[in-house]
Order: C-alpha cells, then structure tokens, then sequence
C-alpha cells in the first residue's frame, strides 16, 4: 500500500486525499463533543443511536421513535389509571420510557456489532414458554388468531406485529446478557455461607415503647406551642392553601337534545368501507393432531418407540380409525385429547416450524406424521382459508357500538360549546334554567381536591385553577358528559391564626419532639436491660410492653417491630441470652432479647444448594450486565452517539438523568 501512494500517479494521489480528508471528518466528529448530536428533523424521531461516529456523517443510525416511545408510556400509565388524564404523570412516563428504549436501542446495537441476532422461529418458540404458553396456548392448544390478536390489541394497545417484534429484541438483549455474563461465578463455600445467614432463625422477647402512645405525652403549654409557632412562621405562611369557590351545571349523554344518537345502516356501511383492512383475515389452517411426547434428550430406543407409536396411530386412522377414541386413549396433549385433537384455526407461523409447515404445505385431511421439539404429531389438515376480508354482517355490531360512541362524543362537545357560548351572553344562571338543568355551588375547593357530586372533577378544577374570578364560563368533561362552570370566587394561600391552626400545631410540635425522645427512652431501656441482665424488669421500669415472637426467618414481619433483617440483621449473630442494643422501628422503639437460634443443618444446606447457586448466579449476572448496560450507555454518551430530537426531549433526558 505504501509503494503504491508512493508512486506518483493522478489515483494515488486522489486516494490519499480521500483518506486524510475522511480520517479529519471523523477526528472532528469524535473529538468535538455535541458537534453532531442533534437529532434527525422527522418530528416522530425521539432519538438516534449511532453504531460507529461514522454513522453520524451517513445519517444511517438506528431511530427511536416518538411514536414507540408514547405508546410505552401509555402502556406503562395503564398500570396507574387514577393518574390517566394527568399530563404532569404522563410526561414523566414519556420521558421514562425514552431513556428505556434508548437504552434498549444501544444493547440492540451492541449486539449486532457481536454478530447477536434472532429470527421469528425464536419468537414463535418464545410464545410456546412461560407465562406466553399458559396464555396463548391453554393445555396446548392455540387459542386462535381473532383471540390472540384481540388480546395484544386490547390488553397492551399495540399490534401484533409490533409485540413480537418487541420479543424479537428482548430475545437479542437477553442472549446478549447471557454472553456478557457467562463467566459469572459463585464458589461452593459462598452458597453454603449464603444459605446458612439466609436461613437463620430466631425467637426473642423484646420490649416495646410505643411511639403514639409517647406521643400523646407530648404535651406543651400554650406558651411553648405561641413560641413555636412564631419560630416556624415560614413553615406555616402558606399553610391553608389556595382554594377555588366553583359554579356550574352538567348534563350527561341521556340528556343531548333528542336523546342518545344512533348511527345509520348507510354510516355503518361507509364506515366498513373505510376501515377495510382492519376486517382482513390472514391466511390461515384448520387442523388437529395427537402427540406423542418425545424428550429431544432422549436415547435412540426411546426416541424410535415414540415414532414407531405414531406411526401406528397415523396407520390405523388412514384405515378408518376413529380420530376421538384413538385421541382420547393416546395424545399426550391435555388441551386437545378429549376433543379429537382438534386445534382450530391457526395463522401461518403460529405453530411451531415443523407442525406450520405441514398444516400449510400436506394436502387436505392427509395424515402424516411430525415431529417437533414436542415429540411427534398424527397430523391432519381439515381446512384452509385463503386471506380474506370479514362481511359486513361480522362486523356490523362492532362498528355500530364504535360510531355510536364517537356520535355521542361529537354531540356531547357541540353541545357543550352551545352552551358554553349561551352562558357566556346570558349568564350560567339563565342558562341553565332555559335548559332545565340545575346549578351548583361547590364549597372552597383545593388544586386537587374533589367535587363530590361529579363522577370525575379533576380535569374541571384543573382548569379553575388556571382561571380568573368572574372569567367568561368554560367547559370540562365530568366522566359522565360535561359541565359548564365558572369560578366565583379565590382564596389566596395565607397564614393560619394560631387559634386556628393551633391543632396542626400541637401535631407538628410534637412530631419535632417525638424522634429525640424516642430514642432517649429506648436507649435507657436497653441501658438498663444491659446492666440487669432481665428484660422483663427494665420493660416495666419504663413502661414498655415484652412480646415474645415466633421462630422467625430474616424476611418475617413481626407485630411491632417490621422486618427483622431488615431493621435488626444483628440479632442473628447474636448468641441466646443476648439483649440487643436500641433498636429504631419507625413507630415504636425496641430492644430484644434472644431466646432460640436455630440454624440450617448440612442435609438443609446440600437439598437448597442448586437452588440457592441458582438465585445467586442470577443475581450477580443482572448485576453484571446492569454495569455493562451502564458503562456502554456512559460510553455512546461520551462519544455523541446519541443524538436526540430537541422538540421531544428534554435537556435532562439529553444528558441521560
């Protein structure tokens, strides 16, 4: 190579050029830190991960959608529907689920760049297992294509397609974790010590001062509370906050004018039209099988009996065997043995690969014999549907309930804004009477308080709160239709009198008091436990009650007390007769006495030992791979191979807090 740029000719030169010139691109994008990270101008672009700087110049990186990052966090805010309409929450989930696809998208492209891939054989595989298998596949039997596509459609709001292509990625993401981690080990003597500090167990008495009963000895006079209160002016300064005094009336759908609106037969039928891909069915086979089980480990001989005994099964249908009896007596598939093996219908690349490619390749009510990762199958193709659109009679009943829906949505607005319009020139009063609905006037109200005589006010004192008194009226959804209010009156956040607060105030005062003591009056008790060597008689010096609990692991919950290995890991390397030190317990203050110890034997060692190697290799290797996932984050971070979208991110986000 180097002869050859030596030689003085018009290429070489053009190609030396070339190279420094891309050699200087690459110096300034690697080495000028956000020169490039500015994310692509498609507004559905959330952010961009580069495999290598030089994808930066091609613009060829791997996008993150916004659309697919919206659509987590919906998911996500389903687990939270109190917070449903709530931008604030809604924000934070959007932000949260875009560092999780981000950091997704850059474990994606590490393991590409490791040669890590997987294909939809493995998604097919994967919905056969776990918790997908007992959904999906009930006692072994496919709950069909409608059912399936219903369930992702209805329970995660995202399609098919796009659900398995998100188990595509979690199968490279964990096949990528199980190479990073695969060196991860744990000695012999670490899981025999794990298990025996895990399975200790204690019995103790312990001696409770209750912390609510200390409380209510708390008790200042009306000087030191006077003192109190002045010292805390700031703390009580805004303590009664700002409220909203709200007029309004509602109406619900039963009361639009003319009634709850009904679609036409000539709607329905243009909504059908619009909508046909929606009703398409994919092309899709009818069969039923009966399995024998095959273990894939399994000797040759064992192997041939279990084929052999298909075979004779597939040989006494072909001669007029009866699918039902010869089901019931030999399929190994619970789901569908007591049914004739019938499976239903099934879209192509639902099955397993061996079993689709037979129920969509053998002819029809041929019987063959297959085997797959289960063992070998009897199988008979009954009937197959090319790809088609449903009938209008399917799906009428469906479509109907959907425009009925959006009608009575449409109306309930224009009605709304009617009357909105209507109050603003006549006033909510009149308004209301010419419609016959009635008038409200809401007590003070707090920024997220409730009005109880709505089904769902929060969107309505949501919008008060940004309100004027006196403002024109406005409208709000109310969970059952709308309401048209008005704010009528403001109370600013101010200063309680003492007289007033002075409740809050002997809460608060005593609150400040309560930790301090607590400990003091705990800290004697174990004094003098210590110093008598009985629990019993310190316990009644100070007024505290014993208890005595039960044989108790590290994860027990004890009453008064909490979490014993979480509170108090040193009470299990204490000896029997051992009183413990003061102990904090949140709302009670305790000291302890050691009764039992009982530990785990060698035989309880050696069963738990697999198990207990188990859980300890999976806890190093998540640990592992979460500081792998961090240090390549931090890496693609320091390299500016993450460019976000600045109109849909925040500058937080950005910098990956």
């Amino acid at each position: 190579m180097i002869r050859f740029l030596q030689k003085d000719t018009k290429i070489a030169k053009a190609i030396y050029v070339v190279i420094i010139a891309a050699a200087s691109v690459g110096m300034v994008v690697y080495l000028i830190p956000g020169l490039m990270n500015t994310a692509a101008a498609a507004p559905d672009t959330y952010a961009e991960v580069y495999p290598h700087w030089y994808s930066k110049i091609l613009r060829s990186g791997d996008v993150v959608s916004m659309q697919k990052v919206q659509q987590a966090a919906r998911q996500q805010l389903q687990q939270y529907p109190q917070y449903a309409d709530n931008p604030m929450i809604l924000n934070f989930m959007t932000q949260q689920a875009g560092q999780r696809l981000v950091q997704q998208q850059i474990l994606l492209t590490e393991a590409q760049n490791l040669g890590i891939t997987a294909t939809r054989d493995d998604v097919a595989r994967l919905l056969h297992t776990g918790g997908y298998g007992a959904t999906l596949f009930p006692n072994g039997k496919f709950i069909g294509e409608p059912a399936y596509t219903s369930l992702i459609n209805t329970r995660l709001n995202t399609s098919v397609d796009d659900f398995e292509e998100s188990l595509r990625k979690q199968i490279i993401v964990d096949r990528l974790q199980k190479l990073i981690t695969a060196s991860v080990s744990v000695s012999d003597q670490e899981v025999r010590d794990s298990y025996r500090k895990e399975n200790v167990k204690i019995k103790f008495d312990y001696a409770v001062i209750n912390g609510e009963d200390l409380r209510k000895s708390i008790n200042p006079s009306d000087a030191e509370l006077q003192s109190y209160y002045q010292k805390n002016q700031a703390r009580y300064a805004s303590a009664v906050p700002e409220q909203r005094t709200i007029q309004y009336f509602a109406f619900t759908p039963s009361q639009l004018p003319g009634g709850i609106p009904q679609p036409s037969q000539q709607e329905i039928q243009s909504y059908y039209s619009q909508h046909q891909s929606e009703y398409q069915v994919p092309e899709q086979a009818r069969s039923r099988h009966i399995l024998i089980k095959a273990d894939p480990n399994a000797d040759a001989k064992t192997d041939a009996a279990a084929k052999a005994k298909a075979e004779d099964i597939a040989k006494q249908l072909r001669n007029g065997g009866n699918w039902n009896e010869l089901a019931r007596k030999n399929s190994d598939d619970p789901g569908s043995k007591d049914s004739g093996g019938e499976l239903g219908f099934a879209q192509r690349g639902r099955m397993v690969p061996e079993f689709d490619k037979a129920i969509f390749n053998n002819k029809i009510n041929d019987i063959a014999v297959v085997k797959s990762q289960f063992g070998y199958h009897v199988i008979q193709v009954e009937e197959r549907q090319t790809a088609h659109a449903q009938s209008l009679g399917e799906v009428q009943d469906t479509i109907k309930a959907t425009l009925s829906r959006q009608l009575v949505s449409q109306q309930e607005d224009n009605y709304a804004k009617q009357l909105q319009q209507e109050a603003a020139s006549k006033g909510l009063k009149a308004t209301a009477d010419a419609h016959h609905f009635e008038v409200v006037t809401t007590p003070p109200v707090a920024a997220g308080g409730t009005v109880s005589s709505l089904p769902d006010s929060a969107d309505l004192i949501s919008k008060a709160f940004q309100a004027g008194k006196g403002d024109k009226p406005q409208i709000a959804p109310t969970g059952e239709g709308f309401a048209v209010f008005q704010v009528t009156g403001i109370t600013k956040a101010h200063a309680p009198s003492f007289a007033d607060w002075k409740d809050h105030i002997l809460e608060d005062f005593r609150g400040q008091q309560l930790p301090s003591l607590l400990n003091a009056k705990t800290q004697d008790l174990a004094n003098k436990a210590k110093a008598s060597g009985d629990l019993a008689k310190a316990a009644k010096e100070v007024g505290a009650t014993v208890k005595t609990s039960d044989l108790v692991g590290q994860t027990a919950q004890v009453p008064d007390f909490g979490a014993v290995g979480q509170l108090a890991p040193q009470l299990f390397d204490m000896k029997p007769g051992d009183i413990s030190g003061p102990i904090n317990a949140g709302r009670t203050g305790v000291v302890a006495k050691i009764d039992d110890k009982q530990e785990p034997t060698p035989q309880d060692i050696q069963k738990a030992f697999d198990q207990t190697r188990e859980q300890m290799l999976d806890q190093r290797r998540n640990e592992a791979f979460s500081v792998f996932a961090s240090n390549v984050a931090d890496k693609y971070k320091k390299h500016n191979l993450i460019a976000y979208n600045a109109k849909a991110t925040s500058p937080q986000q950005q910098g990956g807090e």
